[in-house]
């Protein structure tokens, strides 16, 4: 899934592709409630049924 520029993500507003790679696309996106850029990463939707997958996206945004 790729996601052009202007389009909302919830609260967010993607500005440009960052990367994409095994595990999603990177985006380069605005959080206009904290008024600052943001990088947001979208998963398969296959991700979604994958418990072991899913725990590995965590343990990244922690890291």
């Amino acid at each position: 899934m790729s996601l052009a520029s202007g389009t909302q993500l919830g609260p967010y507003e993607i500005l440009s592709p960052l990367g994409a790679g095994g595990m999603g696309e990177v985006y380069r996106a605005r959080d206009p409630r904290l008024d600052r850029d943001v990088a947001i990463k979208v998963l398969p939707a296959a991700y979604s049924n994958d418990p072991d997958r899913l725990r590995r996206v965590e343990r990244e945004a922690f890291a």
